[in-house]
């Protein structure tokens, strides 16, 4: 009876230590299933961060060629300006130097001609003198407007070189430059001027528009013709409506 006894509790003690062990099994089971459901849910997470992560450098990387193209196109024009710009500088000086030695065979003539007439020089002596001299101010006269249209070249090569050098540097107007708005088109915030490259006007120059001595915009020149040019109005500074017949001055004059 005895033997019977401890064998139903050997039993019952196996069987109680079993369903233990089988609630522990169950629950380190449900820990591991939540466990691998968050591992599996990161993976997921972090495969995707991958692939965008991919794209944005795939995208980082077109913008960086794209970035570097431009930078070469503007280093191109940038050395293509200079290189114009010395072009210009050296045929003005060639030219200055042809207007000086002009200038001396212009006194050199007058001088001339006064000795001519000082020492009673025959009449046709005297004409041919004249006419000479007359030709030598002719050629003065076409040195000279050659050599104003080169400066004018070389001012405006200067004002696109500082547009690479210093991007923030103002363009300088000439201090008496005036003119008036002959079109105004509110629309596109754009007006013609009655001013162009004759009066000193330059590309990205700054100009005051007012009225009976009040302001009534700023605008900024985008194209130069002869004696036209063509500016924007500028964010900002549309105080009142640009009207034709407005006067412009220089926000910039030079000293």
């Amino acid at each position: 009876m005895l033997i019977r006894i401890c064998l139903i509790v050997a039993i019952v003690a196996g069987l109680a230590v079993g369903a233990l062990n089988f609630t522990k099994v169950k629950e380190r089971i449900t820990g591991l299933q939540a466990d691998l459901k968050t591992q599996t849910t990161r993976a997921d997470t972090a495969e995707a961060d991958l692939a965008k992560t991919r794209a944005d450098l795939d995208n980082t990387t077109k913008e960086l060629k794209t970035t570097k193209a431009e930078l070469e196109d503007t280093a191109k024009q940038r050395d293509d300006a200079v290189a114009e710009a010395k072009k210009r500088i050296d045929e003005a000086a060639t030219l200055t130097a042809e207007l000086q030695r002009t200038k001396g065979d212009l006194d050199t003539a007058q001088a001339e001609l006064a000795a001519y007439t000082a020492t009673g020089l025959k009449p046709e002596q005297i004409t041919r003198a004249n006419q000479r001299i007359k030709e030598l101010e002719r050629d003065l006269d076409g040195f000279t407007a050659e050599n104003r249209k080169l400066g004018q070249t070389i001012t405006k090569l200067n004002n696109e070189l500082d547009r690479y050098r210093t991007p923030d540097k103002k363009v300088l107007l000439p201090a008496t430059l005036k003119g008036r708005i002959l079109v105004s088109d509110p629309k596109w915030n754009f007006v013609v001027l009655d001013i162009g490259e004759n009066q000193g006007v330059l590309e990205f120059g700054e100009l005051l528009v007012n009225r009976n001595g009040k302001l009534v915009a700023k605008i900024v020149v985008r194209n130069v013709q002869k004696d036209r040019s063509v500016a924007n109005v500028m964010p900002g500074w549309d105080i009142g409506e640009v009207l034709e017949g407005d006067l412009v001055i220089p926000a910039h004059p030079a000293s």
